[in-house]
Protein backbone atom coordinates (compact mmCIF):
# COMPACT_ATOMS: atom_id res chain seq x y z
CA UNK A 1 0.00 0.00 0.00
CA UNK A 2 1.14 3.58 -0.61
CA UNK A 3 -0.96 5.23 2.07
CA UNK A 4 -2.60 4.06 5.25
CA UNK A 5 -5.68 5.97 6.30
CA UNK A 6 -9.06 4.26 6.41
CA UNK A 7 -10.60 7.07 4.33
CA UNK A 8 -8.70 8.88 1.57
CA UNK A 9 -8.91 12.68 1.66
CA UNK A 10 -11.37 14.37 -0.68
CA UNK A 11 -9.84 17.40 -2.42
CA UNK A 12 -12.88 19.63 -2.05
CA UNK A 13 -13.14 18.85 1.66
CA UNK A 14 -9.42 19.57 2.13
CA UNK A 15 -9.90 22.92 0.37
CA UNK A 16 -12.80 23.79 2.65
CA UNK A 17 -10.75 22.79 5.70
CA UNK A 18 -7.93 25.14 4.78
CA UNK A 19 -10.38 27.92 3.90
CA UNK A 20 -11.79 27.65 7.43
CA UNK A 21 -8.36 27.48 9.06
CA UNK A 22 -7.19 30.56 7.18
CA UNK A 23 -10.31 32.49 8.14
CA UNK A 24 -9.83 31.53 11.79
CA UNK A 25 -6.16 32.58 11.71
CA UNK A 26 -6.95 35.94 10.15
CA UNK A 27 -9.74 36.60 12.64
CA UNK A 28 -7.51 35.58 15.55
CA UNK A 29 -4.52 37.61 14.40
CA UNK A 30 -2.29 34.54 14.27
CA UNK A 31 -1.65 34.40 10.53
CA UNK A 32 1.49 32.50 9.51
CA UNK A 33 2.70 32.56 5.86
CA UNK A 34 4.26 29.11 6.38
CA UNK A 35 1.99 26.17 7.17
CA UNK A 36 4.52 23.36 7.42
CA UNK A 37 6.80 21.90 10.07
CA UNK A 38 10.27 23.07 11.07
CA UNK A 39 13.73 21.62 10.53
CA UNK A 40 16.36 21.60 13.29
CA UNK A 41 19.90 20.33 12.65
CA UNK A 42 20.00 19.61 16.39
CA UNK A 43 16.49 18.84 17.68
CA UNK A 44 17.53 19.99 21.15
CA UNK A 45 18.85 23.36 19.98
CA UNK A 46 17.32 26.67 21.03
CA UNK A 47 16.48 27.64 17.44
CA UNK A 48 12.99 29.21 17.44
CA UNK A 49 10.34 27.34 15.53
CA UNK A 50 9.75 30.29 13.18
CA UNK A 51 13.36 30.06 11.98
CA UNK A 52 13.20 26.27 11.78
CA UNK A 53 10.14 26.52 9.51
CA UNK A 54 12.09 28.71 7.09
CA UNK A 55 14.96 26.21 7.19
CA UNK A 56 12.48 23.49 6.24
CA UNK A 57 11.50 25.51 3.19
CA UNK A 58 15.18 25.91 2.34
CA UNK A 59 15.63 22.13 2.40
CA UNK A 60 13.40 22.11 -0.68
CA UNK A 61 14.41 25.31 -2.42
CA UNK A 62 18.14 24.64 -2.25
CA UNK A 63 17.66 21.26 -3.96
CA UNK A 64 15.58 22.53 -6.88
CA UNK A 65 18.67 23.40 -8.90
CA UNK A 66 17.12 26.44 -10.56
CA UNK A 67 18.00 30.08 -11.12
CA UNK A 68 16.65 33.21 -12.81
CA UNK A 69 14.47 32.42 -15.80
CA UNK A 70 13.46 28.98 -14.57
CA UNK A 71 9.81 28.11 -13.92
CA UNK A 72 8.94 26.37 -10.67
CA UNK A 73 5.62 24.89 -9.56
CA UNK A 74 4.75 24.92 -5.85
CA UNK A 75 2.30 22.04 -5.49
CA UNK A 76 0.01 22.74 -2.56
CA UNK A 77 1.35 26.26 -2.13
CA UNK A 78 -0.50 27.28 1.01
CA UNK A 79 -0.67 31.04 1.52
CA UNK A 80 2.54 31.77 -0.35
CA UNK A 81 5.32 31.90 2.24
CA UNK A 82 7.51 29.17 0.71
CA UNK A 83 6.97 30.60 -2.77
CA UNK A 84 8.27 34.00 -1.68
CA UNK A 85 11.30 32.33 -0.14
CA UNK A 86 11.95 30.40 -3.36
CA UNK A 87 11.74 33.57 -5.46
CA UNK A 88 14.10 35.41 -3.13
CA UNK A 89 16.69 32.61 -3.09
CA UNK A 90 16.61 31.61 -6.76
CA UNK A 91 15.16 34.42 -8.85
CA UNK A 92 13.00 31.83 -10.63
CA UNK A 93 9.38 32.43 -11.60
CA UNK A 94 7.09 30.63 -9.16
CA UNK A 95 3.59 29.34 -9.88
CA UNK A 96 1.63 28.01 -6.93
CA UNK A 97 -1.46 25.85 -6.98
CA UNK A 98 -3.81 25.04 -4.09
CA UNK A 99 -7.18 23.38 -3.69
CA UNK A 100 -8.08 26.17 -1.23
CA UNK A 101 -9.50 29.24 -2.97
CA UNK A 102 -8.92 31.27 0.19
CA UNK A 103 -5.24 30.38 0.25
CA UNK A 104 -4.82 31.31 -3.41
CA UNK A 105 -6.41 34.72 -2.94
CA UNK A 106 -4.28 35.45 0.11
CA UNK A 107 -1.08 34.23 -1.58
CA UNK A 108 -1.65 36.56 -4.52
CA UNK A 109 -2.14 39.47 -2.11
CA UNK A 110 1.03 38.48 -0.25
CA UNK A 111 3.24 38.57 -3.36
CA UNK A 112 1.65 41.82 -4.53
CA UNK A 113 2.39 43.44 -1.19
CA UNK A 114 5.98 42.19 -1.45
CA UNK A 115 6.33 43.72 -4.91
CA UNK A 116 6.95 40.30 -6.47
CA UNK A 117 3.77 39.85 -8.48
CA UNK A 118 5.84 39.59 -11.65
CA UNK A 119 7.77 36.63 -10.27
CA UNK A 120 5.02 34.68 -8.52
CA UNK A 121 1.39 33.82 -9.20
CA UNK A 122 -1.10 31.45 -7.64
CA UNK A 123 -3.96 29.46 -9.10
CA UNK A 124 -6.83 27.44 -7.71
CA UNK A 125 -6.57 23.86 -8.90
CA UNK A 126 -6.54 20.15 -8.15
CA UNK A 127 -3.16 18.39 -8.17
CA UNK A 128 -4.88 15.28 -9.52
CA UNK A 129 -5.46 17.16 -12.79
CA UNK A 130 -3.07 20.09 -12.92
CA UNK A 131 -4.26 23.07 -15.01
CA UNK A 132 -0.97 23.40 -16.90
CA UNK A 133 0.38 22.31 -20.27
CA UNK A 134 2.82 19.46 -20.69
CA UNK A 135 6.48 20.30 -19.98
CA UNK A 136 5.65 23.68 -18.42
CA UNK A 137 8.09 23.65 -15.48
CA UNK A 138 11.77 23.19 -14.77
CA UNK A 139 11.12 22.07 -11.19
CA UNK A 140 8.33 21.22 -8.77
CA UNK A 141 8.33 21.40 -4.99
CA UNK A 142 5.71 19.81 -2.79
CA UNK A 143 6.08 20.67 0.89
CA UNK A 144 3.94 18.31 2.96
CA UNK A 145 1.14 18.51 0.41
CA UNK A 146 0.76 14.99 -0.98
CA UNK A 147 -0.42 13.89 2.47
CA UNK A 148 -3.79 15.52 1.59
CA UNK A 149 -4.20 13.94 -1.84
CA UNK A 150 -6.25 10.77 -2.40
CA UNK A 151 -4.01 9.17 -5.05
CA UNK A 152 -0.29 9.93 -4.75
CA UNK A 153 0.61 8.04 -7.89
CA UNK A 154 -1.85 10.08 -9.95
CA UNK A 155 -0.36 13.29 -8.57
CA UNK A 156 3.18 12.13 -9.32
CA UNK A 157 2.12 11.23 -12.85
CA UNK A 158 0.78 14.76 -13.25
CA UNK A 159 4.06 16.13 -11.90
CA UNK A 160 5.94 14.09 -14.50
CA UNK A 161 3.64 15.43 -17.23
CA UNK A 162 4.19 19.10 -16.41
CA UNK A 163 7.94 18.75 -15.82
CA UNK A 164 10.33 19.34 -18.69
CA UNK A 165 12.71 16.44 -19.48
CA UNK A 166 15.47 16.64 -16.90
CA UNK A 167 13.19 18.59 -14.56
CA UNK A 168 13.31 17.97 -10.84
CA UNK A 169 10.78 17.23 -8.09
CA UNK A 170 11.60 17.93 -4.43
CA UNK A 171 9.03 16.81 -1.88
CA UNK A 172 8.50 16.01 1.76
CA UNK A 173 5.97 13.63 3.24
CA UNK A 174 4.79 12.71 6.70
CA UNK A 175 5.06 8.95 6.81
CA UNK A 176 4.72 5.73 8.71
CA UNK A 177 7.72 4.90 10.83
CA UNK A 178 9.18 1.48 11.49
CA UNK A 179 8.59 -0.63 13.44
CA UNK A 180 4.93 -0.31 12.55
CA UNK A 181 2.59 -1.35 15.38
CA UNK A 182 -0.15 -3.88 14.83
CA UNK A 183 -2.63 -1.26 16.07
CA UNK A 184 -2.08 2.41 15.41
CA UNK A 185 -1.90 4.81 18.34
CA UNK A 186 -5.29 6.56 18.77
CA UNK A 187 -3.65 10.00 18.60
CA UNK A 188 -2.19 9.17 15.18
CA UNK A 189 -5.58 8.03 13.93
CA UNK A 190 -7.20 11.21 15.20
CA UNK A 191 -4.45 13.39 13.74
CA UNK A 192 -4.96 11.82 10.31
CA UNK A 193 -8.74 12.04 10.54
CA UNK A 194 -9.13 15.68 11.57
CA UNK A 195 -6.24 16.86 9.37
CA UNK A 196 -7.59 14.95 6.35
CA UNK A 197 -4.29 13.29 5.58
CA UNK A 198 -2.70 9.92 5.02
CA UNK A 199 0.78 8.84 6.05
CA UNK A 200 3.03 7.71 3.21
CA UNK A 201 4.60 4.26 3.12
CA UNK A 202 8.35 4.85 2.59
CA UNK A 203 8.89 1.29 1.36
CA UNK A 204 6.45 1.81 -1.50
CA UNK A 205 7.68 5.22 -2.59
CA UNK A 206 10.50 4.31 -4.97
CA UNK A 207 8.45 1.90 -7.11
CA UNK A 208 5.58 4.39 -7.10
CA UNK A 209 7.87 7.15 -8.38
CA UNK A 210 9.13 4.82 -11.10
CA UNK A 211 5.60 3.86 -12.17
CA UNK A 212 4.82 7.57 -12.47
CA UNK A 213 7.76 8.03 -14.82
CA UNK A 214 10.17 9.64 -12.34
CA UNK A 215 13.56 8.48 -11.11
CA UNK A 216 14.65 8.82 -7.50
CA UNK A 217 17.87 10.79 -6.89
CA UNK A 218 17.77 11.25 -3.10
CA UNK A 219 15.76 9.85 -0.21
CA UNK A 220 16.41 11.23 3.29
CA UNK A 221 14.75 10.25 6.55
CA UNK A 222 14.54 13.61 8.34
CA UNK A 223 12.28 12.45 11.17
CA UNK A 224 14.79 13.24 13.92
CA UNK A 225 15.18 16.80 12.61
CA UNK A 226 11.48 17.55 12.38
CA UNK A 227 8.57 15.64 13.84
CA UNK A 228 8.83 15.39 17.62
CA UNK A 229 10.47 18.80 18.08
CA UNK A 230 7.69 20.28 15.97
CA UNK A 231 4.94 18.68 18.08
CA UNK A 232 6.65 19.78 21.31
CA UNK A 233 7.07 23.39 20.21
CA UNK A 234 3.54 23.64 18.84
CA UNK A 235 2.13 22.15 22.04
CA UNK A 236 3.92 24.83 24.10
CA UNK A 237 2.88 27.58 21.73
CA UNK A 238 -0.78 26.59 21.76
CA UNK A 239 -0.99 25.84 25.49
CA UNK A 240 -4.36 24.94 26.96
CA UNK A 241 -6.55 26.41 24.24
CA UNK A 242 -9.94 24.70 24.04
CA UNK A 243 -11.92 23.85 20.93
CA UNK A 244 -9.06 22.71 18.70
CA UNK A 245 -9.69 20.00 16.14
CA UNK A 246 -6.51 18.33 17.33
CA UNK A 247 -3.87 19.26 19.93
CA UNK A 248 -0.22 18.50 19.02
CA UNK A 249 0.58 17.55 22.62
CA UNK A 250 -1.32 14.31 21.98
CA UNK A 251 1.49 13.23 19.64
CA UNK A 252 4.42 14.22 21.86
CA UNK A 253 6.27 11.01 22.65
CA UNK A 254 4.35 9.03 20.01
CA UNK A 255 7.00 7.89 17.54
CA UNK A 256 4.82 6.38 14.82
CA UNK A 257 4.94 9.45 12.56
CA UNK A 258 8.04 10.06 10.46
CA UNK A 259 9.09 12.50 7.77
CA UNK A 260 11.20 12.04 4.65
CA UNK A 261 12.53 14.22 1.86
CA UNK A 262 12.77 12.86 -1.67
CA UNK A 263 14.31 14.25 -4.85
CA UNK A 264 13.37 12.78 -8.23
CA UNK A 265 13.95 13.74 -11.87
CA UNK A 266 11.96 13.29 -15.04
CA UNK A 267 14.26 11.36 -17.44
Amino acid sequence: MTETASVAPEPEAVGELYDRLLEAELEGGAFDPNLHIGYWEDPESDLPRAEAVVRFTDQHVDRLGVGPGARVLDLGCGVGGPALRAVERTGAHLTGVSISAGQVAHANRLVADAGLAGLAEFRHGNAMALPFDDESFDAVMAIESLIHMPDREQVLSEVRRVLKPGGRLVLTELSERAPRPAVRHPAVEEFCRVSMLTLADPDAYVPMLHRAGLRLRLFLDITDHTVQRNFRDLAKQIGDVDGLLFHPRDLVGVHEVGCFLAVADRP
